[in-house]
């Protein structure tokens, strides 16, 4: 593996930041559009049930080629891989703004997602790749704030943007932002390549695609009437029974095209699953909480925004302090304690109706916000820790396939509940305590989380957290297999 030079600053701050405003560009742009969507069904003379298609194509687009980005990104450099990306997620952007019809726009979003695909993994795997064990917490917090910032900042985006210019700017805004990575990704990113390439899996590919696009398209279409409900259970039935084929694919070929066996490791597998169970969480939140404010609270969509942005200062001010708290408790305690307290938090939202004080909602959501956050830091961490250089691209495209996944079905739980709210009060519209339901269900969820931390060792990522007895606790078990 070819990999060049690089200072430690550069390593360790410029390039996870380059990277990470790349990742906000994306996480912003899957989440505005659902502000403006019912501007974009009147300019487009479409009903805005059919103008789902458009929010729908994305995140398919997205599992579809996702299973993709290890293998390209190692076969043609990281560098080039990621600048392509952002260039067709740019292109994909502007005949999106230019769409004039419901095909035009939803082709635009696939070609989105496609970029997207490429655009988070193969992102990741360059910091993965260029920072040191040592430095992944303070570089891993700087990928964390975007995925936590996006869904918070784009309803007051999106609500500002078709309250005083056109929706078309919702997508036109990207193209600045992309010229400027280009330029920054051509001037310090490495163009980190394998020097051996493998060959392409090309049934794990389609068996990987159809699985996850299955899956992830059958949860997005769970309780919005789209489709026919035979046709969705049928998607989640196919989408399993092709990641089940996939699993007994990568068993028996010699390079698959994503490496299942990384589920052995711990670190790695309390990430994926554990973390995916917290993810539900963060997935559901910007839908209950848009929903809540505007159709109980009777707020604007920009208004909402503006409230739930507090969440987002609570992200922010988390950068400063998890390097510290990681340090001083390690990664193993920080989980357990951590994923209690974000659960507690998600389940206090259950007590946001109209004659709780703003300020009381505004304190909830800015404190959740710091806590969620810490928390995904230290899951995006400890995912890498134990994963060898030569595994990095897999786990990355593993850990974006599953985030993805986990990420639909917490919507899905979301709709669910509140519609079980509606049948049982034999009510057509939704009250607050619907949603109260719903935060206590994805709270308990979150929850569950902690079952998979509890069994990590006391050292679990003491290369990476650089607490001291982790430490001292890895080096014990080091030198006791030694004397073995």
């Amino acid at each position: 593996m070819e990999i060049e030079h690089l200072s430690a600053r550069r390593a360790n701050v410029l390039v996870p930041t380059i990277v990470g405003c790349a990742l906000l560009m994306q996480t912003l742009d899957s989440t505005v559009i659902a502000t403006a969507l019912p501007v974009i069904a009147t300019s487009m003379h479409e009903h805005p049930i059919k103008l789902n298609l458009a929010i729908t194509s994305y995140p398919l687009s997205l599992a579809v080629f996702i299973p993709l980005s290890g293998w390209v990104g190692d076969r043609f450099g990281a560098r080039s891989v990621f600048r392509t990306a952002i260039a067709i997620f740019t292109i994909g952007s502007i005949f999106c703004g230019l769409s004039r019809t419901l095909p035009e726009l939803v082709a635009a979003r696939i070609a989105q997602g496609f970029g997207g695909a490429l655009m988070v993994p193969v992102g990741r795997l360059v910091v993965l790749r260029i920072v040191p064990k040592s430095g992944l917490v303070d570089a891993m917090s700087y990928l964390t704030i975007p995925a936590v910032l996006g869904p918070v900042l784009g309803p007051p985006i999106g609500g500002f943007i078709v309250t005083y210019s056109s929706w078309r700017w919702i997508f036109f805004m990207n193209v600045p932002i992309a010229i400027v990575g280009l330029i920054l990704t051509t001037l310090y990113i490495p163009n980190i390549r394998e020097t051996e390439s493998t060959p392409f899996d090309t049934l794990g590919f389609v068996l990987t695609g159809i699985g996850l696009a299955g899956l992830v398209f059958g949860f997005e279409t769970v309780g919005r009437n789209m489709i026919p409900g035979y046709l969705v259970f049928a998607l989640i039935a196919g989408g399993t029974l092709c990641s089940v084929a996939y699993v007994r694919h990568a068993s028996r070929v010699r390079y698959p095209i994503v490496e299942v066996s990384l589920m052995k490791i711990p670190t790695f597998a309390a990430s994926v699953l554990g973390g995916g169970l917290s993810r539900m969480g963060i997935g559901a939140l910007p839908f209950l909480l848009a929903m809540l404010l505007q159709l109980v609270f009777g707020l604007t969509p920009f208004a909402s925004g503006l409230v739930t942005f507090t969440s987002a200062v609570g992200a922010l001010t988390m950068k400063f302090t998890v390097g510290p708290i990681v340090r001083r408790f390690g990664f193993r305690r920080v989980l357990v304690g951590n994923g209690v307290i974000s659960a507690i938090l998600l389940m206090a939202y259950a007590l946001f109706h109209p004659g709780v004080p703003f300020l009381f909602i505004i304190a909830t959501l800015l404190t959740g916000g710091f806590f969620r956050s810490l928390q995904f830091t230290c899951l995006n961490t400890i995912a890498y820790a134990d994963v060898s250089q030569a595994m990095m691209s897999s786990a990355s495209t593993l850990s974006s396939m599953a985030q993805q996944l986990f990420f639909s079905l917490g919507v899905t739980v979301a709709a669910i509940v509140l519609h079980l709210g509606l049948v049982f009060r034999g009510a057509t519209t939704v009250a607050a305590s619907d949603f109260s339901a719903a935060f206590i269900v994805i709270g308990l969820i979150s929850l569950c989380s902690v079952a998979f931390f509890v069994p990590l060792e006391h050292h679990a990522g003491a290369e990476v957290s650089g607490h001291p007895a982790s430490l001292q606790a890895a080096a014990r078990l080091t030198e006791a297999t030694a004397a073995e």
